[in-house]
């Protein structure tokens, strides 16, 4: 196949170059200090596939602390799908986020998984700040181009990690204070707020299927397993025998308070491979 993959050089962007290497893949990224608006503007390439990943995220500091600066992504989203209107490519992979559910869901007084109906694009509830209205403006966008003829595959990754992702987020920052052995463990707020974890690779599996067996509709990427930030650090502490009290950094940005999915309909053709625990272990492994 011929594919583009934008952000390509980013945490999710690195495993799909490798799943698909066989492939003739074209990577654009600003890291290469290649603008993906610019590349929409000037190409005309059609392409059997497009994983469209770039996006101006940076963990939660930036999500809470600089809305304007991650409003990009609306612009961004906007060119990609005018691009494809002009190509025509042969399907489109859009990467939502859990974000994009509305927070009155992630208080923790909803102590289910979010099923993917709850988002109601014609009847709009506050999603998770910039981040999770642009990711929802994209979602809206794409129900357009689907109008136009083109296949568009949404998923919605919840906290998706692994060892070589970025320290602005929790996964790989949580291992790096067990590889410097830290004597106290800090954790941003209580430590109760509740994430659903994926590993990247089985995000990129489950993607993969959806693609073979054209999957229809936006689909949840998760676990459905509710676990915090204070039973993530113990997990760890347990399985490398390194502990340390926890420390509690309540003025630091702490996100939704409970953030789960409902992966029943990932579940009806992907079962995730790796668990928390077998992914915390090869991320220790790889650091002691």
């Amino acid at each position: 196949m011929k594919i583009l993959i934008t952000g390509h050089r980013g945490f999710v962007g690195r495993y799909f170059l490798e799943k698909y290497k066989e492939h003739e893949i074209t990577g654009i990224d600003i890291i290469e200090g290649n603008d993906v608006r610019d590349f929409f503007k000037q190409d005309s390439t059609t392409f059997d596939l497009v994983i469209h990943l770039a996006a101006v995220v940076g963990g939660r500091i930036n999500i809470e602390n600089n809305p304007i600066d991650v409003a990009i992504d609306l612009a961004i989203d906007s060119d990609l799908f005018r691009w494809a209107l002009k190509t025509k490519p042969g399907r489109i992979v859009y990467f939502s986020s859990s974000a994009a559910y509305p927070t009155m869901y992630q208080d923790g007084s909803f102590v289910l998984g979010m099923p993917e109906s709850l988002i109601d694009l014609y009847s709009i509830k506050n999603p998770d700040l910039t981040y999770g209205w642009a990711k929802l403006s994209g979602e809206y966008l794409a129900r357009f181009a689907v109008e136009q003829g083109i296949k568009v595959n949404i998923f919605r990754p919840f906290s998706g990690y692994g060892t070589d992702q970025s320290l602005e987020y929790p996964f790989p920052s949580f291992i790096n204070r067990i590889k410097n052995k830290v004597d106290k463990f800090e954790i941003w707020g209580n430590g109760n707020q509740v994430r659903d974890w994926i590993h990247i690779r089985d995000i990129v599996d489950a993607v993969d299927k959806a693609i073979k067996i054209d999957a229809v509709g936006p689909i949840n990427l998760g676990s459905g397993i509710p676990v915090s930030f204070n039973s993530l650090a113990k997990m760890m502490m347990n399985i490398s025998g390194h502990t340390a009290p926890i420390i509690h950094l309540h003025s630091e940005p702490s996100g939704v308070q409970y953030r789960l999915s409902d992966p029943s309909k990932m579940l009806s053709f992907y079962t995730p491979r790796i668990s928390l625990e077998k992914g915390i272990d090869m991320a220790l492994k790889e650091i002691l």
